[in-house]
Protein backbone atom coordinates (compact mmCIF):
# COMPACT_ATOMS: atom_id res chain seq x y z
CA UNK A 1 0.00 0.00 0.00
CA UNK A 2 1.51 3.27 -1.11
CA UNK A 3 1.90 6.61 1.38
CA UNK A 4 0.18 9.49 0.57
CA UNK A 5 2.73 11.75 -1.09
CA UNK A 6 2.09 14.81 1.63
CA UNK A 7 2.55 12.00 4.68
CA UNK A 8 5.86 13.73 6.16
CA UNK A 9 7.79 12.30 8.99
CA UNK A 10 6.23 12.97 12.69
CA UNK A 11 2.96 13.44 11.42
CA UNK A 12 1.38 10.50 13.62
CA UNK A 13 -0.19 10.23 16.59
CA UNK A 14 1.82 7.27 17.50
CA UNK A 15 5.02 8.94 16.45
CA UNK A 16 6.22 12.28 18.10
CA UNK A 17 6.79 15.33 16.21
CA UNK A 18 9.49 15.89 13.93
CA UNK A 19 11.85 19.02 14.55
CA UNK A 20 14.41 19.76 11.64
CA UNK A 21 15.38 22.86 13.03
CA UNK A 22 12.84 25.44 11.98
CA UNK A 23 9.91 26.40 13.44
CA UNK A 24 10.95 25.72 17.04
CA UNK A 25 7.94 26.95 18.46
CA UNK A 26 5.13 25.00 16.08
CA UNK A 27 7.59 21.83 17.40
CA UNK A 28 7.40 22.51 20.81
CA UNK A 29 4.03 23.08 21.47
CA UNK A 30 3.13 19.85 19.33
CA UNK A 31 5.72 18.04 21.29
CA UNK A 32 4.04 19.46 24.97
CA UNK A 33 1.11 18.60 23.98
CA UNK A 34 2.37 14.42 22.54
CA UNK A 35 3.92 14.06 25.83
CA UNK A 36 1.45 15.15 28.03
CA UNK A 37 -0.95 12.41 26.07
CA UNK A 38 1.92 9.43 26.03
CA UNK A 39 2.00 10.55 30.02
CA UNK A 40 1.51 13.51 31.82
CA UNK A 41 4.37 12.48 34.40
CA UNK A 42 6.99 12.58 31.60
CA UNK A 43 6.22 16.48 31.27
CA UNK A 44 7.13 16.77 35.14
CA UNK A 45 9.92 15.02 34.49
CA UNK A 46 11.33 17.39 31.81
CA UNK A 47 10.51 20.48 33.57
CA UNK A 48 11.44 19.07 36.91
CA UNK A 49 14.25 17.17 35.90
CA UNK A 50 14.86 12.77 36.62
CA UNK A 51 13.34 10.43 40.06
CA UNK A 52 16.90 10.54 42.29
CA UNK A 53 15.60 7.60 44.61
CA UNK A 54 17.52 8.16 47.98
CA UNK A 55 17.27 7.43 51.80
CA UNK A 56 18.40 7.98 55.02
CA UNK A 57 21.56 7.18 56.72
CA UNK A 58 24.15 8.34 59.42
CA UNK A 59 23.31 9.84 62.61
CA UNK A 60 22.03 12.06 62.22
CA UNK A 61 19.84 11.28 59.77
CA UNK A 62 21.32 12.74 56.32
CA UNK A 63 19.36 11.68 52.74
CA UNK A 64 21.65 10.39 50.39
CA UNK A 65 21.03 8.51 46.41
CA UNK A 66 20.75 4.95 47.04
CA UNK A 67 22.70 2.71 44.97
CA UNK A 68 22.09 1.11 41.80
CA UNK A 69 21.80 -2.56 44.08
CA UNK A 70 18.98 -1.06 46.77
CA UNK A 71 16.70 0.25 44.15
CA UNK A 72 13.11 -1.54 44.24
CA UNK A 73 10.61 -1.78 42.27
CA UNK A 74 9.05 1.70 42.95
CA UNK A 75 12.50 3.29 42.12
CA UNK A 76 12.97 1.77 38.97
CA UNK A 77 9.35 2.78 37.43
CA UNK A 78 10.24 6.35 38.72
CA UNK A 79 13.91 6.18 36.53
CA UNK A 80 12.67 4.90 33.71
CA UNK A 81 10.27 8.08 33.37
CA UNK A 82 13.69 10.16 32.52
CA UNK A 83 14.14 7.52 30.06
CA UNK A 84 11.29 7.49 28.49
CA UNK A 85 10.89 11.10 28.29
CA UNK A 86 14.63 10.97 27.04
CA UNK A 87 13.89 8.85 24.10
CA UNK A 88 10.51 11.02 22.89
CA UNK A 89 12.84 13.96 22.79
CA UNK A 90 15.00 11.84 21.12
CA UNK A 91 12.87 10.66 18.59
CA UNK A 92 11.67 13.94 17.66
CA UNK A 93 14.63 15.74 16.31
CA UNK A 94 16.69 15.28 13.17
CA UNK A 95 20.68 14.20 13.22
CA UNK A 96 21.69 18.11 13.67
CA UNK A 97 19.55 18.63 16.29
CA UNK A 98 20.82 15.33 18.03
CA UNK A 99 24.74 16.43 17.38
CA UNK A 100 23.22 19.80 20.07
CA UNK A 101 21.45 17.61 22.82
CA UNK A 102 24.09 14.02 22.27
CA UNK A 103 25.77 14.94 25.97
CA UNK A 104 22.78 15.34 27.67
CA UNK A 105 21.83 12.75 30.69
CA UNK A 106 17.93 13.73 31.65
CA UNK A 107 15.22 14.72 29.38
CA UNK A 108 15.38 17.80 31.20
CA UNK A 109 18.71 18.89 29.71
CA UNK A 110 17.36 17.92 26.66
CA UNK A 111 14.88 20.09 26.62
CA UNK A 112 16.81 22.81 27.87
CA UNK A 113 19.35 23.01 25.51
CA UNK A 114 16.73 22.73 22.54
CA UNK A 115 15.04 25.78 23.98
CA UNK A 116 18.54 27.82 24.74
CA UNK A 117 19.88 26.72 21.33
CA UNK A 118 16.47 28.16 19.61
CA UNK A 119 14.48 30.63 22.14
CA UNK A 120 17.79 31.94 23.30
CA UNK A 121 18.50 32.81 27.12
CA UNK A 122 16.42 34.82 29.01
CA UNK A 123 17.48 38.30 27.94
CA UNK A 124 17.56 36.75 23.58
CA UNK A 125 13.60 35.21 24.62
CA UNK A 126 12.53 39.00 25.92
CA UNK A 127 14.20 40.37 23.20
CA UNK A 128 12.43 38.60 20.81
CA UNK A 129 9.29 39.18 22.48
CA UNK A 130 9.69 43.09 22.90
CA UNK A 131 10.58 42.82 18.81
CA UNK A 132 7.26 41.25 18.62
CA UNK A 133 5.37 43.49 20.59
CA UNK A 134 6.64 46.32 18.38
CA UNK A 135 5.81 44.22 15.16
CA UNK A 136 1.65 43.60 16.99
CA UNK A 137 1.44 47.51 18.06
CA UNK A 138 2.66 48.77 14.42
CA UNK A 139 0.56 45.66 12.47
CA UNK A 140 -1.80 47.32 10.00
CA UNK A 141 -2.94 45.57 7.25
CA UNK A 142 -1.61 46.14 3.68
CA UNK A 143 -3.15 48.18 0.93
CA UNK A 144 -2.96 45.08 -1.57
CA UNK A 145 -3.07 42.32 0.97
CA UNK A 146 -6.53 39.77 1.33
CA UNK A 147 -8.38 39.68 4.69
CA UNK A 148 -6.98 36.08 4.70
CA UNK A 149 -3.17 37.04 4.03
CA UNK A 150 -3.58 39.86 6.82
CA UNK A 151 -5.09 37.47 8.76
CA UNK A 152 -2.16 34.80 8.41
CA UNK A 153 0.37 37.26 9.44
CA UNK A 154 -1.29 38.44 12.56
CA UNK A 155 -1.49 35.12 13.52
CA UNK A 156 2.53 34.19 12.88
CA UNK A 157 3.03 37.19 15.33
CA UNK A 158 0.49 36.07 17.79
CA UNK A 159 1.56 32.33 17.90
CA UNK A 160 5.60 33.24 18.43
CA UNK A 161 4.48 35.73 21.26
CA UNK A 162 2.31 32.43 22.39
CA UNK A 163 5.49 30.45 21.90
CA UNK A 164 7.93 32.60 24.16
CA UNK A 165 5.09 32.98 27.16
CA UNK A 166 3.49 36.44 25.64
CA UNK A 167 -0.27 35.25 26.05
CA UNK A 168 -2.26 38.54 24.87
CA UNK A 169 -5.86 38.17 25.91
CA UNK A 170 -8.41 37.34 23.24
CA UNK A 171 -10.67 40.19 23.61
CA UNK A 172 -7.30 42.62 22.95
CA UNK A 173 -6.60 40.66 19.42
CA UNK A 174 -10.10 40.95 18.41
CA UNK A 175 -10.19 44.81 19.32
CA UNK A 176 -6.45 44.81 17.19
CA UNK A 177 -8.05 42.90 14.49
CA UNK A 178 -10.82 45.46 14.11
CA UNK A 179 -8.65 48.49 14.17
CA UNK A 180 -6.24 47.64 11.47
CA UNK A 181 -9.15 47.12 8.78
CA UNK A 182 -9.35 49.63 6.16
CA UNK A 183 -12.18 52.23 6.09
CA UNK A 184 -13.81 50.41 3.63
CA UNK A 185 -15.13 47.20 6.17
CA UNK A 186 -16.19 50.35 8.50
CA UNK A 187 -19.60 48.99 8.15
CA UNK A 188 -18.76 45.62 9.12
CA UNK A 189 -16.51 46.76 12.03
CA UNK A 190 -19.56 49.00 12.93
CA UNK A 191 -21.58 45.90 12.79
CA UNK A 192 -19.36 43.40 14.99
CA UNK A 193 -18.36 46.01 17.56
Amino acid sequence: MATSPNFKEGQSIYRPPRFSGQYYGWWKTRMHDFIMVEDSALWDVICDGPFVPTKTSGDPAVTVPKTIKEFNDLDRKAIEKNFRAKKILVCGIGPDEYNRISACQSAKEIWEALQTAHEGTTQVKQSKIDMLNTEYELFRMKDDESIQDMHTRFTSIINELHSLGEIIPWNKLVRKILSVLPSSWESKVNAIT
